[in-house]
């Protein structure tokens, strides 16, 4: 019902009116690039300014006029709001055009719908969809008769609207029921993560900035990454290997955008959990697009709501091959920890120094040495080898266990308590990564 899509696109006015009383306007190339991605033919876009939206058809009544003759001149098939129409205000200006009209959340919806892959990202999808529908179902019947109820006064459309409802409010709750169980699965695999001590990276940034290809790049995997609003809505987690660090989780995660609706963030929230989870965001950010900065500040926006703008962030400034002059670096802050890299996951330049930067940013409580083990401590070599951090095991004359580890001095604390005495250690009172 939800995911069946025609390949051709089809013919649509887009229409953008800027509201004196937004505080924050959406962009016009924006929202063009969205119904591009929706698959959507643009004819023309119509612009316009009011102080305030009408409450019947949210436009004037001379611009309506106006969207009616684009209509029906070039036969469109759809007009699309950059805005958020209420259901009655979607009802009657199909009336005066006589085609669909769709408003910017259901067109996200439409395009999230055609990108979800797997069946979590399905579900989530759909829940959002239904629950946008819910407050729009009563146009579907408006061709059937419809009284205020009761007996003897029953019409079939309200018959019908009541039917509809009920198997609405039945699949919401199913699918509420199977995320729940995903988000269950998804703590479970969170908290064999941080037994494991493997240090979760999940690659955030505003839609289109280059995600998919820095974790192509970096994982060698095969997402599907296209120069698209939206190419990739399911997360997706690969093992890397740091150097001079050691074994490290990265996740690819959905795009941010202004004004993500609500819905999609409830929907979308066992996914962007991950982020929540994370030891270190990589912020990627496009750095040739125009409104760089209202871009930066949407995500940390879209951070701050799901509870992670806590989390040690490191930038990383993509898409240099587009801009003249520019060279990939690490920048470092104040206190000389890595603060933003520039680089380009397209053409890899850069990727080996974001390697050494997420390196350093992860394994700056990071201890090296060597730890003699007798035969009583297996379970705690158990535990260093599940956590990735051996780098070499061998064995002395007495028959003794040698492990040489690097290991952050909180994990190895940890690991040890209560069956290793750490303060026996030469190195472990100078917690300093050795060359």
């Amino acid at each position: 019902m939800f995911f069946d899509r025609p390949e051709s696109g089809e013919l649509a006015i887009l229409v953008h009116i800027d509201i004196d009383i937004e505080d924050q306007r959406d962009d016009p190339r924006e929202f063009e690039e969205l119904a591009l991605s929706a698959g959507a033919d643009p004819l023309t876009l119509v612009t316009g300014h009011r102080a305030r939206p009408d409450a019947k058809y949210f436009i004037g009544l001379g611009k309506m006029e106006e969207i009616r003759q684009l209509v029906q001149e070039h036969g469109a098939e759809l007009v699309l709001f950059n805005h958020t129409l209420s259901p009655s205000q979607e009802r009657n200006l199909e009336k005066v055009f006589q085609c669909r009209v769709l408003d910017r959340t259901g067109l996200i919806l439409d395009i999230f719908a055609m990108r979800a892959r797997t069946h979590e990202g399905k579900l989530q999808v759909e829940l959002a969809q239904l629950e946008h529908m819910s407050t729009r179902l009563v146009r579907g019947w408006t061709h059937l008769e419809r009284q205020k109820g009761g007996i003897g006064l029953r019409g079939p459309g309200e018959t019908q609207l009541e039917t509809d409802r009920r198997l609405l409010r039945e699949r919401i709750k199913y699918i509420t029921k199977r995320l729940e169980k995903v988000h269950k699965v998804r703590q479970l695999g969170r908290r064999a993560r941080k037994r494991a001590v493997t240090p979760v990276v999940s690659i955030v940034g505003y839609t289109n900035a280059g995600k998919s290809t820095l974790f192509n790049r970096i994982t060698g995997s095969e997402v599907y990454e296209a120069d698209q609003l939206f190419a990739t809505l399911d997360n997706t987690m690969r093992r890397i290997q740091l150097p001079s660090f050691g074994a490290a989780i990265m996740a690819d995660t959905v795009g941010f955008i202004r004004h993500l609706p609500h819905k999609l963030v409830e929907s979308f929230r066992a996914t962007l959990e991950e982020a929540a989870e994370a030891d270190l965001l990589l912020h990627v950010i496009d750095c040739a697009a125009e409104e760089r900065a209202e871009n930066i500040e949407q995500v940390k926006k879209v951070l701050a709501e799901i509870g992670a703008d806590k989390i040690p962030t490191l930038e990383v400034y993509n898409k240099i091959d587009l801009l003249d002059g520019y060279a990939s670096r690490i920048e470092f802050d104040a206190n000389k920890n890595p603060d933003r890299v520039w680089l380009s996951a397209k053409t890899g330049e850069g990727c080996d120094s974001l390697l050494e930067a997420i390196s350093l940013c992860l394994g700056d409580d990071k201890v090296e040495g060597s730890i003699v083990l007798s035969h009583n401590h297996g379970a705690f070599r158990a535990r260093l080898f599940q956590s990735d951090a051996v780098l070499e095991e061998s064995y002395d004359e007495q028959g003794n266990t040698v492990l040489h580890l690097r290991i952050a001095a909180t994990d190895l604390k940890r690991l040890a308590a209560g069956e290793y005495n750490l303060e026996k250690l030469s190195w472990w009172s100078d917690p300093i990564l050795e060359s």
